[in-house]
């Protein structure tokens, strides 16, 4: 449900791109991080930069420190204008630390979130574990988003390890799988210890990944998302977006930036 915008901007300058779609979208995704917005940002956030998001994970273990009545409030005032809401991964990986799985689950859906984020970035899963998760969120109707890779720093993306995850997550039933590049985009995954965006491992991957249009990739800095873009095309899945940052890189994604400026679909080799 996207807001109407002012026809008397030529259709051009509003998307030179030419690539961008209205919700919901199923490529060309933004995923947006809330580390503790207030209620009134919150709303400021939507009614500013609400159509160009497509989820927002309330970051880290975040969730549970929330009044009852304010995070069901965000969860609905997003899911009104479109936007799927889920906990973030560590609040599950503390879950299973704990032993507390069956609460979480149930949680999750008292509290009216769209899915969950499986992930193993601080804590070890087995292939049994994940796939356990994996099924046991989508039997109970959740969406599911898994994550790829360590947070420890230094930890790097291993392609096969990658591609054997996409395969098995898809197959038990996950939605999208994100790459890890932790909320400051710094030496770990695809980034190196100063943030920059490792270029040609990140042609490598495009190269060699099943289907690249089931990735999400971490990129909380500008430089970031614009390699990315660059690179994938405006179609690109793109998370860990600051909130502040959710509209300024639907204009990346349309080429009305510098950064991206004459970005346009035809260069994009996005889908493999």
């Amino acid at each position: 449900m996207e807001t109407k915008i002012d026809a008397s901007w030529p259709a051009a300058l509003r998307d030179p791109s030419e690539s961008r779609s209205g919700k919901p979208r199923t490529s060309g995704m933004t995923m947006v991080i809330d580390k503790g917005l207030g209620p009134h940002a919150f709303a400021d956030l939507l009614a500013t930069a609400g159509d160009y998001i497509d989820f927002i994970k309330v970051g880290f273990g975040t969730s549970p420190l929330y009044s009852y009545s304010l995070i069901q409030d965000k969860i609905a005032r997003a899911q009104s204008v479109g936007i799927a809401v889920f906990p973030g991964g560590t609040l599950l990986e503390a879950a299973v630390r704990l032993h507390e799985e069956a609460g979480f689950f149930a949680a999750v859906l008292e509290l009216g979130f769209d899915g969950v984020e499986i992930s193993d970035g601080t804590i070890e899963l087995s292939r049994q574990q994940r796939d356990g998760l994996i099924r046991e969120a989508t039997r109970r109707g959740l969406r599911v988003f898994t994550e790829y890779g360590k947070k420890t720093s230094g930890s790097r993306i291993v392609l096969d390890d990658l591609r054997r995850t996409i395969e098995a997550d898809l197959q038990c039933g996950a939605e999208l799988v994100t790459v890890e590049a932790r909320e400051s985009g710094v030496g770990v995954g695809l980034y190196d210890e100063k943030g920059g965006c490792r270029e040609d491992e990140l042609r490598m991957l495009q190269r060699h990944l099943p289907d690249a249009g089931k990735l999400m990739w971490e990129a909380p800095r500008k430089d970031q998302q614009a390699a990315l873009l660059t690179i994938l095309g405006p179609e690109a899945n793109l998370g860990n977006v600051a909130p502040q940052e959710a509209l300024s890189l639907e204009t990346m994604r349309r080429g009305l930036r510098s950064d991206t400026f004459g970005l346009h679909r035809s260069i994009s080799h996005y889908v493999i």
